[in-house]
């Protein structure tokens, strides 16, 4: 029992020195560890810095080369996206084999975590490839206007990324669709045609000389400027309202001038109708008191 007691107190003894040795050995060590890793992060940081400058350079030659080859707004605008995210992740693989982690190691876990990412992301895969769709096929491009026929969003197109499109609204709000729903749904691009019909409807009283009206709205549309008088210009009875007779114009014009057209357009047919006499009725309420 004694010799049992003696020989425990003997290990335990032994694994102390060990461990004082080991501590030791480490205090010993630190100065020289701390340094190499002051070193690594020292180096990690310029490499940061450096790569991030590079990236940034290499985007603005691929942008300026873009644009020097006439390339469309919304293929430098996904290129750019796509460049960034590339390099970005090779500046990341970089910084991480300087630490010691095998570059090759962590494109393999990377690649294993991809299929399951891939099915945990198939709306992003999706939109990625709606993306590349848009810029092949070219349903719309930056600068048009367009209407989302599934929800109904309409705006300029600001920008098509790799994942979404920006829309900027008439009253100046900016909405993000994703590229999958543009390219798997219908839309209307009123951006497209190089001309657009501009329909206006105006109802005048029973009592007023359709003849009349309709010489006063071709006088107005062949003293238009932005018309397309070369286009077909048509005037004609729309309908017959319970309280008046509905006239409708339709005329051409350059696509951008289509909103000033027509609101011109619009102001001066009230203004000529009143100077000719030309009633434009409205409803009204008759009350009569006995």
């Amino acid at each position: 029992m004694v010799e049992l007691e003696q020989i425990m107190t003997q290990e335990e003894i032994q694994e102390l020195n060990e461990n004082m040795n080991a501590l030791e050995k480490f205090l010993e060590e630190l100065p020289e560890k701390a340094m190499s890793l002051g070193i690594r992060v020292l180096f990690t940081v310029i490499i940061f810095f450096i790569g991030i400058k590079l990236i940034k350079l290499i985007r603005k030659i691929v942008r300026k080369s873009l644009t020097r080859a006439n390339a469309e707004i919304g293929v430098i605008q996904f290129l750019d996206s796509l460049i960034k995210i590339c390099l970005d992740i090779i500046l990341v693989l970089i910084i991480a084999g300087n630490f010691g982690f095998d570059a090759t190691s962590i494109v393999a876990l990377v690649g294993t975590a991809g299929v399951t990412l891939g099915l945990a992301l198939q709306g992003s895969l999706s939109n990625l490839a709606g993306g590349v769709l848009i810029l092949l096929l070219k349903p719309f491009r930056v600068g048009d206007y367009i209407v989302e026929d599934s929800k109904g969003n309409e705006g300029t197109v600001k920008e098509i990324g790799i994942f979404f499109t920006k829309l900027q609204t008439i009253d100046n709000k900016i909405v993000i669709l994703p590229n999958g729903t543009l390219a798997n749904n219908s839309m209307t691009n009123f951006s497209e045609a190089a001309l657009r019909r501009v329909d206006i409807t105006v109802g005048i009283s029973y009592n007023a000389d359709i003849k009349k009206a309709k010489d006063v709205l071709q006088r107005i549309i062949d003293g238009d400027k932005d018309v397309k008088h070369e286009e077909p210009k048509k005037i004609y009875v729309d309908s017959l309202g319970s309280s008046e007779v509905v006239l409708g114009i339709r005329v051409y014009c350059d696509n951008p001038k289509y909103w000033e057209l027509k609101w011109r357009l619009l102001e001066t047919i009230k203004v000529t109708f009143d100077q000719e006499g030309i009633e434009i009725p409205y409803q009204q309420i008759s009350v009569h008191m006995k």
